[in-house]
């Protein structure tokens, strides 16, 4: 199985990785456009609620509650009835959703208000900096339509990785990059202010992903007529999973949402600057975290489903021994190159190299918490494929909190570096209750192959950090260095860096088969 697992996880990561990649030409497009000022912290406010709803419905809270009554209803049930569950799941959430956008749209300034509370309370002072929070009002009627089109975008898609075909759904997301790089090219010279062409390309993006994947559904059989179907027993489990699930696996992107919040008091640049660092923790989250994540709950699923609890254990196994594997340089390569990635990819136009040495600090903090924050993408699985949602909802409220208390008490000595660092504690918090409950009831005990693993990750990532460290040119020689300069010199750190890495795995007595699934202990 594990070896399934691994093909579709490098299909899914492949995906991924065209996806990335273009979200980085799209975000050293937005810097060169709009660098850290004012225009892009209203832009990136405004994309940021519809980007954290995408988490919750395309990768997130949706999928965790619908796939393993998809999984339940195939193996239960006729051709037939499995049409008529996608039929009455599509019209429902459809109603339900298209409601709420409509509210949404309508309601812009009062969640820019909410979400953007330093921003209010300076337009109701009269202030200059005000005039930020009625640009969001407006740049929300826009994005805010993007909620409807991931929400369907999302139900798709988590059809088809159920039928395995992971490599269809985890393309969607080049098509909104696509989409928000081609209106800052074309339509951004036809605006007044560009963040509002930046604004359609969300609008398009999400339209375009979703038409994507209609004829695919329709050759799996699956393309269905849209039913009300509210009170059908199977909607009831997924409507009594749904909501719960949103503080569960998704309770990292509510912290960086309510740290949007606490941003919004700080100085011009503060959200630009985590936001940027952001996306840069994104790409390897979304490139392993989120790609072993999609492929582990339709396979927890039909593993609960069939009763089999090694099975369970052992796949719960590989994908923690993956995520250790890619998880563990990650986070050591974005500490230790933070700085330079940022020089490399956004310093230029109207993003300058002071935004990067700042944008650097909060992705340092961020990188302590990437592990955390792949850990829980594959942990949460074990409760959810089970239909256990009380737990991680329990400890999704805890980690919120938390994650407020560390706000406090960080944000004034480190400013909007303290909000990293909250996110990254708040994680770490998340991912230790979710395996210690699990080790707790039996379910998934790391095994003893998978914690040498571990100290044999961690030794070799250190030393690829010292490696690094030695060989990195100061931050006056990166600043000075050509383009062409900067990318042949992060590319050589990186070469250098997974060359040791590796060897030093290798070293270590690492092999092929050590990401094999494991015996894992069960009680």
């Amino acid at each position: 199985m594990s070896g399934k697992l691994f093909k579709s996880g490098m299909i899914v990561s492949a995906m991924t990785f065209i996806s990335r990649i273009l979200g980085l030409v799209r975000d050293a497009v937005i810097a060169n456009l709009m660098g850290a000022g004012a225009n892009a912290d209203v832009f990136l406010f405004a994309n940021k609620i519809p980007n954290f709803l995408r988490r919750l419905f395309a990768e997130g809270a949706f999928a965790q509650a619908f796939i393993p009554v998809l999984a339940d209803v195939r193996h239960e049930s006729d051709e037939e009835h499995l049409k008529q569950f996608v039929a009455k799941v599509s019209g429902t959430l459809g109603l339900v959703v298209t409601m709420v956008t409509i509210v949404g749209v309508i309601g812009s300034p009062i969640l820019a208000a909410l979400f953007g509370m330093g921003w209010f309370v300076e337009y109701v002072n009269g202030e200059p900096a005000g005039e930020k929070f009625e640009l969001a009002s407006l740049m929300l009627k826009i994005t805010f339509p993007y909620l409807l089109f991931v929400s369907l975008t999302g139900l798709a898609g988590a059809i088809l990785n159920t039928l395995n075909k992971f490599a269809v759904a985890a393309f969607t997301p080049v098509l909104l990059n696509v989409a928000i790089i081609g209106c800052a090219i074309y339509l951004a010279p036809k605006f007044d202010e560009p963040a509002f062409a930046l604004a359609w390309g969300v609008f398009l993006g999400g339209l375009f992903q979703l038409l994507f994947l209609l004829p695919f559904l329709y050759r799996a059989g699956l393309l269905v007529k849209p039913k009300w179907g509210w009170s059908d027993p199977d909607i009831v489990k997924v409507r009594t999973l749904i909501i719960p699930a949103l503080f569960g696996v998704s309770v990292g992107q509510l912290n960086l949402l309510f740290d949007t919040v606490i941003a919004s008091f700080l100085g011009t640049g503060s959200i630009s600057w985590l936001y940027y660092s952001d996306r840069l923790l994104e790409f390897p989250l979304g490139l392993f975290g989120i790609a072993i994540a999609t492929v582990i709950l339709p396979t927890l699923s039909q593993n609960h489903v069939a009763k089999d609890d090694k099975a369970f254990s052992a796949n719960i196994d590989w994908a923690v021994k993956m995520i250790c594997l890619l998880g563990i340089p990650a986070a050591t390569g974005l500490f230790m190159l933070a700085e330079p990635m940022l020089l490399t990819i956004f310093q230029r136009g109207e993003f300058t190299p002071q935004d990067a040495t700042y944008a650097s600090h909060s992705l340092m903090a961020y990188s302590f918490g990437l592990l955390s924050f792949m850990l829980v993408k594959v942990l949460a699985p074990g409760f959810y494929s089970r239909q256990d949602i009380k737990t991680p909802v329990k400890f999704g409220i805890w980690c919120m909190a938390a994650n407020m208390l560390f706000n406090l008490i960080l944000v004034w000595p480190f400013d909007y570096v303290g909000l990293a660092m909250a996110t990254s504690l708040s994680a770490l918090m998340n991912a230790l209750l979710l395996y210690g409950t699990l080790h707790k009831r039996g379910v998934y005990i790391a095994s003893s192959q998978t914690v040498s693993l571990i100290v044999k990750i961690v030794f070799a990532s250190t030393l690829m950090g010292i490696i690094i460290f030695m060989s990195n040119p100061v931050t006056t020689d990166w600043v000075d260095f050509s383009l062409m300069n900067k990318i042949f010199e992060l590319t050589k750190l990186i070469a250098l860096g997974a060359a040791v890495f590796v060897a030093s795995l290798l070293i270590l007595g690492v092999r092929k088969h050590t990401f094999s699934a494991s015996k894992v202990a069960t009680k």
